[in-house]
Order: C-alpha cells, then structure tokens, then sequence
C-alpha cells in the first residue's frame, strides 16, 4: 500500500465495517487484475544494499522516477516515501528495507500486466544505471545482515518495527529481509468471495512451494527452499497465516471483519501524524480506548482501511483479495504469479474444478502444508500426495481457466502463455531455489554473489 487514507467519514457501527467490504462487488465484466511486485535495490560495484539519503540512494530513484513519469511524490515527514499515479490507477512504494515496490493498476488482462512489469523496469533502469543501481529478483535477502539492511523513513514502519519483537521472532526480517510478487483479484458477491477466499487459502502453500526461491541468508545456504515462507510462520500469528474461519460453510465479510476487529492495531494518523496504537484493538478503539489520548479519538472509515492494510493472512480479505502466499522472483514470474490464479478463480470451470480438487482439505491440512513447504516444497505431502503432483493437477486447471479466457475475450494470444515458468518447475522437478542451490554448489563455487548478476532486472 503506497498511502494511507485519510477518509473522514465517521464508523458508528460494526455494520459499516462489513458494508464497507460488501461494497467491492462488482459485476464479472469489471473483474480487473492488479499485480504488485518488490525487488532489492543493490549496488553494481559491490553488491551492497542502497541507503535512503545521498546522491546514489532510494530517494533519488523515486525523485527520478517523479520526474520521468509525472506521478505524484508521496511525502512522509519530509521525505519522499512513494509515487502515485494521478488517476489512483498505480503506485510505487518503499517497503522497510527499501525494497522497491510497483503497485501496478487494475488491468483487463495478463497482456497489459505484463506490459505494464516491462515498463516499469525499463524506466526504473533508465533512471537506475547511471546511480550504479540494479535490482535483484528472489524472495530473500541472500546476502546483508539485518543490521547492514537499510531502514526506510516511513512512519508506520517505525511503528512496525518497534512492535514486531515483542509478537514474534521473525517479524523485522519479514520487513527488512524478504521481497513477494502479489495479484489483487475481485469478486462479485459474498458467495464468490467466500469460494475464491477458501479456494486460495488452500493453496496458497502450494504457490509458495511453486515460488520458492529463498534459500541463501547471510552469504549461505539456510536449509530452506522458502525463507520468505518460513518467516511467515513466526512473524504475528494474531495477524497473519490461515484464518480458521474461511474454512466455515458460510463464511463471509462479517466474519472477517469479527476476526479483524480483534486484531492489534498499529496506529492512526490524525493531521498527519502517526499515533502508535498497538496497546489497542480496533474494537477497542470503537469503544473508546483512545479518548483522552486523542483530541480525535473517534474512528473513521480512513483508520478502518488502514487497518485491514496492517493485517496479514495468506490471501488478506479488502474490497478484492491479495494472493500473498509467494516469494518474489525475475520478470517471467511476475506474469507468472498473476496468471496462475487468474486461471484458477477468473473462470466458472476452472474455480468449480480448483473448488472440487481441494474440498476435503481442513484448516489443520493446509496448516501443515504450510508448515513443511519452507523446507521441502514440492516434495511435501498433502493427505498421500506429493505437492508436485497436486501442482500439476491444480496447473492443468490454471491453463483450462486462462484457454477459457481467451476463447471469451477474443484475445489473440493465449494467456495460459504466462504459466511457462510454472510448467517448466513440473517438468524439470526443481524450484527455482533448487536451481539456486544447484548454482551455489556448482559454477559459483559456494558463493552468493553471482546472484545479483544472474539473477538482477
């Protein structure tokens, strides 16, 4: 999320809150795909990470990037923190350790996203090669030290990192140390929300273990496929992981709303400021936990958006749903990531096949699923199967879903050709974590630096 919001408008009921989630139905012909993707900002010389402030540094990548694209500087506290695109149809942000970030608009088509990913990477390039800057694409920090990541001016992350110690042990390397590739997906009623909700709830390990390509912390191998993934698994289990709730017969926006209710908040901001409000819940807040402390203590719909902005299970519930479960990774997968799920929730068969494969799978299936993926990806086992070969199965429906999609739309190339990198994972038996460790066993020669040249946009 690029900016937080400042809506005025007054929370007087729990029913607000729900009807505000209520209100991202649309009409199937206005399904839209935004995709988000972070890489790792380093410098070419020596592979070091690029600070915040100087000459050569994050802030003149983004005053850069103001410049060539005419986008809107987001300001923090003096400093420039993000870009928005006028119509509100994009964004670049910083996440805590600067990873630089592309909130890509809502577009019709894997096509367009595609497009949009290159675009962006040129321009950035543009404005990175003569800073010496480039940008690495895997899902974990392979080299730095948390003390030698950079920490980025951001209000809500100071906040953040202050609190993350005290409710988890991974939290400031969730932060500081991780990159993802994210598609944001719309739904039509409460009924369509629920099916994709549970459907890609249950998957999500399986796109982690598709994805997975964190195998290197500090300099070497950490004995994991998904880094990123396991960070997950200790970061804040009061706000992240696998809602219980989802797997329930009549799920629906009410229910995440309770659960969110309940959920630590991080702050609010009034007149600009960011106030810390990780002592309160929302319901709390709504009760009047913040009278006396604030001049402004009664809720708004801004500190309710925010909210469900600072919560994190696998696939986070707003107006659309966030498919959080993978690590990020080169450009192919940047198209890939969306058109895996697009294939499997943007078509009636498709989601009918994807919801009949996976409807005996409890809470305490997936959890496990979950579990074991960081460390053994493809070759963890889901009720006598192997996850390589409920990837090939859930695939086939992915490629079904998006031959359905261009048969609809008359599209002249089949989108089903985004899924290649995905294809390519099945038919050689090997993430590209394992492709990384490969590396580091072989031509690298124990090594982590030719990542950043194998590996960079």
């Amino acid at each position: 999320m690029a900016r937080d919001t400042t809506d005025q408008t007054p929370v007087t009921a729990v029913a607000d809150l729900t009807e505000y989630l209520a209100e991202g139905n649309k009409p199937k012909d206005r399904f839209r795909i935004g995709t988000e993707h972070e890489k790792f900002a380093f410098f070419k010389a020596d592979n070091s990470p690029v600070p915040y402030f100087g000459e050569a540094s994050i802030s003149a990548l983004l005053n850069g990037m103001a410049a060539k694209s005419g986008w809107e500087p987001i300001i923090d506290a003096g400093n420039i923190i993000g870009l928005a695109e006028h119509s509100g149809q994009g964004a670049i942000s910083l996440e805590p350790g600067g990873q630089f970030e592309l909130s890509g608009a809502p577009l019709e088509n894997l096509h367009q996203t595609c497009k949009e990913s290159n675009r962006h990477l040129a321009d950035l390039r543009e404005i990175a090669e003569p800073l010496g800057i480039r940008f690495l694409g895997i899902g974990g920090s392979p080299k730095w030290s948390l003390s030698e990541t950079p920490r980025m001016p951001k209000s809500r992350y100071d906040i953040m990192s202050r609190y993350m110690p005290k409710v988890g042990s991974q939290g400031l390397d969730m932060m500081y140390r991780t990159c993802t590739i994210q598609v944001n997906l719309d739904f039509s009623s409460e009924k369509d929300m629920r099916r994709k909700m549970q459907v890609s709830l249950k998957l999500q390990p399986l796109s982690t273990a598709l994805f997975a390509s964190s195998p290197f912390t500090e300099g070497k191998p950490n004995g994991l496929l998904s880094w990123r993934g396991d960070i997950w698994r200790d970061t804040d289990n009061q706000r992240a992981g696998v809602l219980p709730a989802v797997f329930n017969a009549d799920f629906g926006f009410e229910d995440y709303v309770k659960w969110a209710l309940d959920v630590p908040m991080y702050f609010v901001v009034r007149d600009g400021k960011y106030h810390d409000c990780t002592h309160v819940t929302f319901r709390q807040f709504m009760n009047g936990a913040l009278k006396g402390e604030l001049a402004d203590w009664e809720p708004n719909m801004g500190d309710w958006t925010n909210h469900l902005s600072t919560l994190f299970p696998d696939v986070r519930l707003k107006r659309f749903l966030e498919m959080r479960g993978a690590d990020g990774g080169p450009w192919r997968r940047i198209c890939a990531l969306p058109a895996f799920w697009v294939g499997l929730l943007y078509d009636d068969a498709a989601l009918d096949a994807a919801e009949q494969l996976t409807r005996d799978w409890t809470y305490e299936d997936v959890l496990a699923m979950r579990n074991a993926v960081p460390v053994e990806g493809l070759s963890a086992m889901q009720r006598g199967n192997s996850l390589f070969d409920i990837a090939r199965e859930v695939l086939s429906i992915s490629h079904l879903g998006l031959k359905n999609r261009k048969r609809l739309n008359g599209d002249e190339v089949d989108e089903s050709i985004f899924l290649a990198p995905l294809d390519e994972v099945i038919a050689r038996k090997a993430t590209l974590a394992e492709d990384l460790l490969a590396r580091y066993n072989g031509r690298w020669n124990g090594s982590v630096e030719p990542v950043f040249e194998d590996y960079q946009y």
